[in-house]
């Protein structure tokens, strides 16, 4: 029997097959392959040729779809994965979660969840003043792709094993429904199904917003990828103190791929990200979201 996120890891790939966002061209390109970057064609479909063979999936051979298209199937099968297995880690971080896709949802916003609550009266005072609107720009109301959040707590939760709390103490704390505050957002996913280097400094801006602008406590912040190019992942991944990890959605199979085809210097740039614990797999980001 397999693991529980073995099985979820398992069904995210056959979902990626079974809605067309990883496909191949008549020619045999991936669909999330650079079409000028040899390298990239060769690492893409060689992680198709691996998950074909690994999970006896069928690729579909397709003409052309879309990048907005791509991009939407993959934040939204992202948003199923993490629903399929981070719930199940309650012995590891108990709560009350909701997991969602921003992008269909739009009457959520970022300024609905207590950290960025202010945001919402800052947008009302630019969008009345034109001036106030070029100093600060609108820059700092992110929306993410797909948000964790969890619900607050009412008194007889928190004091269910023993009396913790009464109307004397704990009256600004925000967990504590009692406080009239909105939802926590615990996590921040960005996923981007291909990374150009203008779309991942996007993602960089995001989390710098996210981390300059919250009140109270700092969200996960992270990027879910499909990129195949190392040098790409690199241009994301290095550095720290603004994304805590990048994380592929197919770590193992793309190790393989460039074992298989890629040049030293893509299998150097891949083995600094992975020993520097700033790329790892899809299957890694549920646990790293307990934390």
């Amino acid at each position: 029997m397999d693991a529980l996120i073995a099985n979820a890891r398992f069904h995210f790939h056959k979902r990626l097959f079974e809605t067309n966002t990883l496909t191949l061209t008549k020619m045999g390109v991936a669909s999330n392959a650079d079409t000028s970057s040899r390298g990239s064609k060769a690492i893409a479909s060689k992680i198709v040729d691996i998950l074909v063979k690994e999970h006896h999936h069928t690729v579909n051979i397709v003409d052309k779809v879309s990048g907005q298209t791509l991009g939407k199937q993959f934040e939204l099968l992202t948003m199923e994965f993490l629903q399929e297995t981070f719930p199940h880690l309650q012995n590891l971080r108990p709560g009350q979660w909701s997991i969602l896709q921003l992008g269909n949802n739009n009457k959520l916003k970022i300024s609905d969840f207590e950290q960025y609550e202010h945001l919402a009266y800052l947008n009302a005072l630019t969008a009345e003043n034109a001036q106030l609107a070029a100093a600060l720009g609108n820059d700092y109301l992110v929306a993410p792709d797909v948000v964790i959040y969890r619900d607050l707590y009412e008194d007889k939760e928190i004091n269910v094993k023993q009396y913790i709390v009464d109307d004397k103490v704990g009256r600004m704390a925000d967990i504590r429904k009692l406080n009239g505050g909105k939802p926590l957002l615990h996590a921040s996913v960005s996923a981007k199904y291909t990374m150009r280097s203008d779309r991942a400094q996007n993602s960089r801006t995001e989390a710098l917003n996210l981390i300059r602008n919250r009140k109270g406590h700092l969200p996960h912040i992270v990027v879910v990828t499909a990129e195949p190019m190392p040098s790409r992942l690199a241009s994301l991944a290095l550095g720290t103190g603004d994304i805590d990890c990048v994380y592929h959605f197919a770590l193992y199979e793309l190790i393989h791929a460039i074992k298989a085809v890629g040049s030293e210097d893509t299998i150097e740039i891949l083995e600094t990200l992975i020993q520097g614990k700033r790329l790892k797999d899809i299957s890694d980001l549920p646990l790293d979201l307990a934390v």
